[in-house]
């Protein structure tokens, strides 16, 4: 069965009614999401991704078909965590949206300030260093941004094209199944129709949208 199932993950210092455009588009496009929300700093990925995998198997028993997972910046790391806490054939397909996969430049220069590791939290390993590879049974796609607009550019971000905040370079690693860029920023990323276009082809058939 072909799921229409899909946990929206919101990333780093936001909240989950910041995923509200990017759901109300995914519904449009004829598909069911559902909004995990948690504290970034305080309780960190680790706890987030306890949760996803708790509600992926909520609703799997509920709609008996595996459920999509979309994370934004750092909950694109979450849906991955939460990825590998999930069983075989509960979750079908994972897209990240400016996700720094290969680690983050603009954290890792923001921790050269006083208060940058309060500022990161819990969430500061994953953001650090990234995840080496998503080489796996499940289909990951990655939705880049390329207008570089965001308080990275403070920081340090990563060299070439980025969203301001991640550079692309950074949103790449092995095994990703697809992985496309779009001209907006780091937050841009949650208003996009360009974007939201993009993460529904890939949940649906596997392959970001052509044109």
């Amino acid at each position: 069965m072909e799921t229409r199932q899909v946990i929206l993950i919101h990333g780093l210092w936001l909240r989950g009614f910041t995923l509200g455009p990017l759901g109300r588009r995914l519904r449009a496009a004829g598909l069911e999401p559902h909004t995990v929300d948690y504290a970034s700093v305080r309780h960190g990925p680790e706890r987030a991704a306890e949760r996803v995998a708790e509600r992926v198997a909520r609703r799997l028993a509920d709609a008996d078909a595996p459920v999509h997972l979309v994370g934004h910046s750092l909950g694109g790391l979450v849906a991955l965590k939460a990825l590998s806490l999930s069983g075989p054939g509960q979750v079908g397909r994972v897209v990240c949206l400016g996700t720094p996969l290969a680690g983050s430049a603009a954290a890792r220069g923001l921790l050269r300030w006083r208060l940058g590791g309060a500022l990161l939290g819990r969430a500061r390993p994953f953001l650090e260093h990234g995840v080496g590879s998503v080489a796996g049974h499940v289909a990951v796609g990655m939705v880049a941004g390329t207008r570089a607009l965001g308080l990275g550019r403070f920081f340090g971000a990563g060299p070439g094209p980025s969203d301001g905040t991640v550079a692309v370079a950074e949103t790449r690693v092995p095994g990703l199944a697809g992985h496309v860029e779009v001209h907006t920023s780091h937050t841009g990323l949650l208003f996009s129709a360009e974007a939201a276009r993009h993460v529904a082809a890939f949940l649906q058939t596997g392959r970001f949208a052509a044109g």
